[in-house]
């Protein structure tokens, strides 16, 4: 299920100058922000909850997903050279398999290690809120990668509306409204957050069993969906 070819082409592809500068700026801007607040405000467990959850994991991580789940498949596509990779003798379930683990790694890289980073510079760890929200990049990164590498399979707008995704519905409404939050998955990804860190610092709205459930569901369903799409430009091409 795994192929170490397709993987180097997708990494290479994924971490090639102008992205991996675009895939940079954020974490970066989050952890000037961390420092400049920790300056001016000092350690306070509130105000590194509201930053982590607010930029961190309502913006930061869904975007750096769409970067990395649009462009493992995305580009390929639109310009043609997926081609060349479909005739050689691999599974398509393989191919999507494969740019899916190198989206998630990529995803994660990005999004975990510098929330992990924000959170200890802005209260050292304090109430585990640095690890919590480290802990629910982690897995909202699996399920941004795999719906948006759908996206990038099933549309040749994927990033369009992949930003709409992650800037109106989940920085907007996942956040503000109430009926939107149990279809988001920043709060599947916080109730993983909220068990970590125990206490009143991280909430979420929804119970940690059906966030759990949700993130694996929408997990599956979408790299079977972009499997099974794959399969079929396949033998669109092919026709």
């Amino acid at each position: 299920m795994y192929d170490p070819t397709v993987a180097r082409l997708t990494y290479r592809a994924l971490l090639g100058r102008r992205r991996a500068l675009i895939l940079g700026a954020l974490p970066l801007l989050l952890i000037a922000i961390s420092i400049v607040v920790r300056a001016l405000a000092g350690a306070d467990d509130q105000t590194a909850s509201d930053l982590l959850g607010g930029l961190a994991l309502a913006t930061m991580v869904p975007i750096i997903g769409v970067i990395a789940g649009t462009g493992a498949i995305g580009p390929e596509i639109d310009d043609g050279s997926v081609v060349y990779l479909l005739s050689k003798p691999l599974k398509r379930p393989t191919i999507i398999f494969t740019k899916l683990i190198v989206a998630i790694a990529v995803t994660m890289v990005f999004s975990a290690l510098p929330t992990f980073i924000a959170g200890y510079i802005l209260n050292g760890n304090g109430q585990q809120i640095a690890v919590a929200y480290t802990v629910a990049a982690l897995v909202a990164s699996i399920a941004y990668a795999a719906i948006f590498l759908l996206l990038g399979t099933v549309s040749r707008h994927a990033v369009v509306f992949g930003l709409v995704y992650a800037l109106v519905w989940e920085a907007l409404f996942g956040s503000l409204v109430e009926g939107a939050r149990t279809l988001s998955v920043q709060q599947w990804s916080l109730a993983v957050a909220q068990k970590v860190a125990g206490g009143d610092m991280v909430k979420s709205d929804v119970g940690l069993t059906t966030a759990t459930v949700l993130l694996a569901v929408v997990t599956v369903l979408a790299t079977w969906y972009a499997g099974q799409k794959l399969r079929s430009l396949t033998l669109a091409g092919e026709e």
